[in-house]
C-alpha cells in the first residue's frame, strides 16, 4: 500500500501494535470527527504472518466511529482488513467487523487453486474507488479517437480485467462444501487447529536442556491463552544449550530429513520480524551490504538471527503431526554432548519428571584410519578392467617445494614436517551427482580436474537432477579411460555402455540447462545413452555435456585474490572448481558417529496435557495439566531413545567406516590432516608446483546423508555433523587454482605435499570453540 499511494504523492505512516494499544487506552474525547475531511485509510492484518498474533477485529470499528485514531489530525477514516491468514482458521463476521476492504486467499482456505483471492468491498464504499485503467470486459462504451470511457457499473465487472480464472472459481463452491462436510464448519476447525498451536506450544515452551536453558525461543504476543488472541502459528528460533540461536536454514535441512516442512525467514513480513527478533532498520541494510537478500540461506550474521521457523497447523493438521514435530526436536537437541549422558531429574525436583535410565547402546567397532587411508585404493571394487588409463598409473610423490609465495612470506607456512600433510585421494565426478572416479594421478583443465562433472543428468524437461531427487545416481558408475577416449558408464544389472570423449564433429543442438540459477549451454548425448538410463531408473532421462564453447565463470567472490575469483571458469559444480576435505575431520565425525547414542533426558513443564489415548484436556483457567504434559514428553523421549541405534531408512543398523563417510562428502581432494577442521584457518595451499587459493567453506545439505554405494539414506550423519558444527552444517573447502600454466600438462597426485598458508587475521593455532564457527558472507 505504501508503494501505491506513493505514486499518488499521498503520505503514509507505519504504525506498531503498541501505537494502536496505547491508543485503545486513550481518551476518547481526544479522537477526529468520523465525518470530516481528509478521507484516511487504516491497513492492518487480522492475523499476523510472522507470529499468529491475533489483532483485535473491535479496532475496525472503534477507527471508523472516530473513537480511536491510528495517527493524529482530522478526517473520516475507512479500514482495510487483511484476512488472508485469519479467515484461513477462523470465522468472520462481516455484519458485526465491517470492514471496508477485505482481502482474502482462497488457496490458503483450501490449499487449491493456487494464487486465487479475492477482494470483498463494502457498497457503502464502493464509490470511492476510482480507476485507472481499463481492459476488456470493464467498459460500457468507450471512443478511440477522444477521451470518452464509462465504466461498468457494477464494483465487480468494473475492476476485474480482462478473462477470469473462472476455471478456477468455479472450483470454489466444491471447496466450501467438502470443507463443511469433513470438518463440521470454520468453527470447528478454529476450536481444533488453536488446541494443536497451544498444545505444540506448551511442549515445546517446557523443553530444557539439562542445565535449564530452553530449547527454543518462541516470539508471541499472547500466551496461546484463546483463539481470539492467537492463530495456530508457532514462530521460534531453536537455541543451544548456552542460548546461542541455531541458523533457521540449519533447523529447515534437518526437519526435511524427519519428514517436517518448516517455513523459515521472515515470511514477507519484515516489520514483525525486526520487531520480534531486536533488528533495527540499520542493520537491515547492513545485512544487504553482506549479501543477505530475501529468501536465501543466510541465517545468522555476526551471531544474530535474520529470521525464525515457523510451524502453522490447519484443517487436516492432526495431534500426531504436532508429536512428530516434538519428537524431532527432542532427538536433535535433547541428546548427550560430546559423550556423555544427560543427568535425569531427581523425584524431588519440582514439576520435573523422573525416569528409569535406558540400556546403553552397544558398542561398535571404530574402523582405525590405517584400514581405510590406502593411497592406492584406485578405484570400486566392481571397476571395469578394461579401463587402462593414466588414473591407474602408480602414484606419484611430489614432495619438492617450489620458491615462496609472497603471501606465504607474509602469512607464515604452517608448522609441521614434511610429509604432515599429504594428498591421500583424488576423486572426480565426470556425471554431476553420479558415482565417484577414484584416481592416483590425474590431468588437470581449465575448469578444474579434467572431466569433472562435464555431464549431468536432465529429465524429460531438461532439468538437472541430483540426488535429492533420485538417489539412484550413486549407482551410476562412470570410468574416463583416457587413452581410449571412452567414458565408461556402468551400473549393476545393466551392461557396461561408453560415451565418447570427443565432441561431436556433427552439429549438435544446444540447449540451455540451469545449475545454481546459472544458465549453461549444454547438448544431447544421443538416445543410445537416453534409452541406457531411461531403463535403468524406469523414467525418461537423458544425459547433456557441457558445450566446450561455452564458458560459465565463478559467480561468487570470496577470497581476497579477487581477479583470480573472477576469471576462474567453471564446468556443472555448484560453486568451486575443486572441493578439499580433510581426514582427520572426517575421523572426528566416525568417531562421534560410531559412539553416538541416544538416552532419556528430562523435561519440565509449565502448561499442556497429553492422555495416554492422545486426548487434550483443558484444566482450570484454560491451562493445560503440568504432569500430564511431562508424561506425554516423556513418552516421545522414550520413543526416540527406543530408536536409538543409527540406522538407514530401511531401519537397518549401519556404520561407518571411513570411506564411507569420504564418499558422502564428494570432494576432488582428500588430503591427510593433523587436526580436525584445521583446514578452516587456510587461506591458500600448494600442492606441488600448483597454487590454489580458498574460497570458503562448503555448507552441507542433506546429501551427505546418502550413502553413496547403496543409494540409502541415513539422517544421522547430518545430524551429527550438525551437532558438531553447533551453527552452520560447514565441511570441506572450496578451492580455485590461481595463475595455472596450461601450455604443458598439469597433474595432481595422490602422495603429493600439502603446503597451506594461515588466514592473516588468525594469531593463534588453536581457537576457541565460540570463534571456529565465524559466518562467512559472500
Amino acid at each position: 500500500m505504501r508503494e501505491v499511494v506513493a505514486a499518488m504523492n499521498i503520505t503514509s505512516i507505519p504504525v506498531r501494535p503498541e501505537d494502536m494499544w496505547l491508543a485503545e487506552e486513550q481518551d476518547a474525547t481526544a479522537a477526529s470527527d468520523p465525518d470530516g475531511q481528509p478521507l484516511h485509510l487504516f491497513c492492518y492484518p487480522a492475523q499476523s504472518n510472522f507470529s499468529g498474533t491475533r489483532y483485535p477485529l473491535s479496532w475496525i470499528e472503534e477507527v471508523k466511529s472516530g473513537r480511536m485514531c491510528p495517527v493524529g489530525g482530522p478526517g473520516k477514516w475507512f479500514v482495510l482488513l487483511d484476512a488472508a491468514a485469519y479467515v484461513g482458521t477462523s470465522p468472520l463476521d462481516l455484519s458485526v467487523h465491517r470492514a471496508d476492504f477485505v482481502p482474502l486467499s482462497f488457496y490458503k482456505i483450501f490449499g487449491f487453486p493456487t494464487g486465487l483471492g479475492a477482494l470483498l468491498v463494502n457498497s457503502r464504499s464502493a464509490p470511492l474507488l476510482r480507476k485507472t485503467y481499463f481492459g476488456g470486459g470493464t467498459a460500457t462504451a468507450y471512443l478511440a479517437k477522444e477521451d470518452f470511457y464509462i465504466p461498468r457499473e457494477s464494483v465487480a465487472e468494473r475492476f476485474e480485467d480482462g478473462t477470469i480464472s473462472f476455471l478456477d472459481v468455479i472450483a470454489l463452491k466444491h471447496g466450501f462444501d467438502v470443507l463443511e462436510r469433513l470438518t463440521g464448519g470454520m468453527e470447528n476447525i478454529r476450536q481444533h487447529t488453536f488446541t494443536l498451536a497451544r498444545y505444540t506450544y506448551a511442549a515445546l515452551s517446557a523443553l530444557r536442556y539439562p542445565n535449564g536453558a530452553p530449547v527454543a525461543q518462541i516470539y508471541s504476543d499472547s500466551e496461546f491463552s484463546s483463539p481470539e488472541v492467537q492463530g495456530p502459528v508457532i514462530s521460534f528460533n531453536v537455541l543451544d544449550d548456552n542460548g546461542n540461536i541455531i541458523g533457521y536454514s540449519q533447523v529447515d535441512k534437518m526437519a526435511s530429513l524427519h519428514n517436517i516442512h518448516v517455513r523459515t525467514g521472515c515470511f514477507c513480513n519484515t516489520g514483525a520480524c525486526q520487531r520480534h527478533l531486536g533488528i533495527s532498520d540499520e542493520m537491515i541494510k547492513k545485512h544487504l551490504q553482506a549479501g543477505h537478500v530475501c529468501g536465501d540461506d543466510v541465517d545468522l550474521i555476526d551471531g544474530q538471527p535474520t529470521g525464525s521457523v515457523r510451524i502453522s497447523f490447519g484443517y487436516m493438521s492432526t495431534l500426531e503431526d504436532a508429536q512428530a514435530f516434538l519428537r524431532f526436536i527432542i532427538a536433535t537437541r535433547l541428546r548427550p554432548s560430546h559423550g556423555q549422558p544427560l543427568p535425569l531429574a531427581t523425584p524431588g525436583e519440582a514439576g520435573a519428571l523422573s525416569a528409569e535410565s535406558l540400556p546403553a547402546t552397544r558398542a561398535r567397532r571404530s574402523p582405525s584410519p590405517q584400514e581405510d587411508a590406502s593411497p592406492d585404493s584406485r578405484v570400486w571394487d566392481n571397476a571395469p578392467t578394461t579401463v587402462d588409463a593414466v588414473s591407474l598409473r602408480p602414484p606419484l610423490l611430489e614432495t619438492t617445494r617450489t620458491q615462496q609465495t609472497p603471501s606465504e612470506k607474509a602469512a607464515g607456512i604452517l608448522d609441521g614436517g614434511l610429509g604432515s600433510h599429504i594428498v591421500t585421494n583424488l576423486f572426480l565426478y565426470p556425471i554431476k551427482s553420479c558415482a565417484a572416479f577414484e584416481v592416483t594421478r590425474w590431468p588437470l583443465g581449465n575448469q578444474g580436474l579434467l572431466y569433472d562433472r562435464s555431464w549431468m543428468v536432465v529429465n524429460h524437461n531438461g532439468v538437472c537432477l541430483s540426488q535429492k531427487q533420485e538417489p539412484r545416481l550413486c549407482l551410476i558408475q562412470p570410468f574416463i579411460d583416457l587413452q581410449r577416449r571412452i567414458m565408461v558408464i556402468n551400473a549393476q544389472g545393466m551392461e557396461p555402455i561408453a560415451v565418447s570423449l570427443e565432441e561431436n564433429s556433427k552439429p549438435a543442438q544446444i540447449c540451455q540447462s540451469k545449475v545454481c540459477a546459472d544458465r549453461v549451454n549444454t547438448y544431447d548425448c544421443g538416445e543410445k545413452i537416453s534409452s541406457w538410463l531411461s531403463k535403468f531408473f524406469g523414467r525418461p532421462y537423458h544425459l547433456i555435456r557441457q558445450s566446450s564453447d561455452f564458458q560459465r565463470n565463478a559467480r561468487k567472490k570470496r577470497g581476497k585474490d579477487q581477479s583470480a575469483c573472477t576469471t576462474a571458469t567453471l564446468s556443472l559444480v555448484n560453486e568451486a572448481q575443486y572441493l578439499l576435505i580433510n581426514r582427520s575431520s572426517v575421523l572426528e565425525l566416525q568417531q562421534q558417529l560410531s559412539t553416538s547414542k541416544y538416552l532419556l533426558t528430562h523435561c519440565t513443564a509449565s502448561c499442556g496435557l497429553l492422555h495416554g489415548d492422545g486426548t487434550i484436556f483443558q484444566g482450570d483457567h484454560g491451562g493445560l495439566s503440568n504432569r500430564c504434559v511431562s508424561l506425554g514428553l516423556a513418552l516421545m523421549i522414550k520413543a526416540c531413545s527406543d530408536h536409538r541405534s543409527l540406522s538407514d531408512e530401511n531401519g537397518k543398523e549401519e556404520l561407518f567406516p571411513v570411506n564411507n563417510l569420504i564418499s558422502r562428502f564428494r570432494a576432488n581432494i582428500i588430503t591427510s590432516g593433523t587436526r580436525a577442521f584445521e583446514e578452516e584457518k587456510w587461506d591458500e595451499i600448494s600442492v606441488g608446483s600448483l597454487h590454489f587459493q580458498v574460497l570458503g567453506p562448503c555448507h552441507r545439505c542433506q546429501m551427505i546423508c546418502i550413502d553413496q554405494q547403496t543409494g540409502q539414506r541415513n539422517r544421522n550423519v547430518f545430524q551429527k555433523l550438525s551437532e558438531r558444527r553447533e551453527r552452520k552444517v560447514n565441511f570441506g573447502l572450496y578451492l580455485m587454482h590461481t595463475s595455472l600454466d596450461l601450455s604443458s600438462p598439469c597433474y595432481l597426485s595422490v602422495g603429493s605435499q600439502v603446503l597451506p598458508v594461515l588466514k592473516e587475521n588468525i594469531e593463534h593455532y588453536d581457537l576457541p570453540a565460540s570463534e571456529k564457527q565465524q559466518e562467512v558472507i559472500s
